[in-house]
């Protein structure tokens, strides 16, 4: 892959489901004031963590696959996989994210499909789902050309939205009220607190080139294309989310259905806004879902070439695709697709798990991170760039609360059987005494999860 097309699959990662939903799922949370501040926290704390992967790209040629690797190396076989296996899952249900808003979407003009959660809307999800594996199957490199296709393609009605809110919708009156009419919503702290784990699914992505280090033509690359299109995607998220509150007032943008930015430009042009972001929308959803897919079997097939997945998961198919990783991933996003449709609200629960699936790799990847820059060649910008990614990691993982905690849990624990499988397939030693007890320690996080949901401490 040349960099542009590294660069592609960043900015078509990133930018799938959540950035057509930012002005309601922000203005639920937060005021104009507390939304800068959120993006002011997240965009610099995510900086940081993609400048550890820039950093650990060049710095760790050795390690191909990015953050599968990254852990491993710090941490252990064991972490490793734990970390492989909340970013595999993590994009399995990030991908039930995007059938469920495509449904939503269409439901506008197909009643039947309401918003993403009835039972047409999960024909319409399984039938794309078998579809995307069918057309992935066919071969990496036709679909990583794809992808960097549609992420041209979706961008631009985002551009044409910022543009029209810009010189036709914006203004300014709206938007100093609602930088200081969220009182209701209580302090600025817990305002940029509730809307964490709403940036980390939309910053989701970052790591993409990293994951795919091994098809880099140049290793420089990989770096270079982490943090163009991370700078390219937030300059989006902060202008979408932000211009939205000089449109409506903050009430009026938390009761929209989403994709919430349908709302906003229908509100400025009319009507034939929302059928011009329905079919962004589409564009944008079907590239990112090919994008995830790819990186769900990518991690899966690398966790098994490395020892830690049962062999089984590194099979390949004539065309070098990692077939047996691609259709466990799509079972696994299938099963999703079930459970999420049985909760209460299909895309707030399916975006609140996928976030916290996904805290954990990136804490160990930016703790990886410190522990390298502290190394011996030791440099104090490294460092300081790496311990702040630890800290907005960490953070994230208190911002994210218990509930999401204990489900990640639910779903990291019985992972740990393929672990087991893997090792003792190999004939290498399960576990030392500390992954021991991390064992024990996720299995009892788990049956406390399986109690409060019988109890129903906790719901989905």
């Amino acid at each position: 892959m040349s960099m542009p097309v590294l660069t592609s699959m960043v900015v078509g990662s990133m930018v799938g489901a959540g950035i057509f939903s930012l002005p309601s799922s922000f203005a639920e949370s937060a005021g104009g004031t507390g939304a800068l501040l959120a993006w002011a926290v997240a965009g610099g704390g995510m900086l940081m963590l993609a400048l550890v992967f820039q950093r650990l790209a060049m710095r760790r040629p050795d390690l191909d696959s990015g953050i599968v690797a990254y852990a491993k190396a710090g941490f252990g076989p064991y972490v490793g996989f734990f970390s492989a296996f909340g970013y595999w899952a993590s994009a399995c249900i990030a991908n039930v994210t995007y059938w469920v808003l495509l449904a939503s979407t269409l439901g506008t003009w197909m009643p039947a499909l309401g918003d993403g959660d009835t039972g047409w809307a999960f024909a319409l999800g399984t039938l794309g789902l078998w579809a995307f594996h069918l057309l992935l199957a066919r071969g990496v490199s036709q679909a990583a050309v794809l992808n960097a296709i549609t992420t041209v393609a979706k961008v631009v009605p985002l551009a044409v939205f910022i543009i029209v809110l810009i010189f036709a919708g914006f203004s300014w009156d709206t938007f100093v009220t609602n930088l200081t009419a969220a009182d209701a919503l209580g302090p600025l702290a817990d305002q940029v607190r509730s809307t964490m784990l709403v940036t980390v699914f939309v910053f989701l992505g970052v790591e993409g080139a990293s994951v795919y280090s091994r098809y880099a033509r140049r290793r420089e690359d990989v770096g270079r294309a982490t943090v163009l299109g991370f700078l390219t995607v937030l300059a989006l998220f902060v202008a979408v989310t932000m211009l939205s509150y000089g449109v409506m007032p903050r009430e009026e943008l938390a009761g929209l259905r989403q994709p919430s930015v349908a709302g906003v430009l229908e509100h400025v042009v009319g009507a034939w806004g929302v059928w011009f972001i329905g079919i962004g929308l589409s564009i944008s959803v079907l590239g990112a879902y090919l994008a995830w897919l790819m990186l769900a079997a990518e991690v899966l097939f690398e966790a098994a070439t490395q020892d830690d997945a049962p062999r089984v998961l590194a099979r390949t198919n004539a065309r070098g695709v990692p077939i047996a990783a691609l259709t466990a991933s799509s079972l696994a996003t299938q099963v999703f697709l079930v459970l999420t449709h049985l909760s209460s609200s299909a895309f707030d629960f399916s975006l609140a798990l996928t976030s916290a699936l996904a805290l954990l790799p990136y804490l160990l990847t930016a703790g990886f991170g410190l522990k390298e820059a502290l190394g011996p060649r030791r440099l104090s910008g490294a460092v300081a760039i790496a311990a702040v990614a630890v800290v907005y990691t960490a953070y994230l993982v208190y911002a994210a609360g218990p509930t999401y905690l204990l489900l990640a849990l639910l779903v990291y624990a019985p992972a740990s059987a393929l672990y087991v499988w893997a090792r003792r397939e190999r004939g290498l030693r399960v576990f030392s005494r500390a992954e021991a007890i991390l064992c024990a320690l996720s299995v009892a996080g788990a049956l406390v999860a399986v109690v409060a949901l019988a109890t129903g401490a906790i719901s989905i």
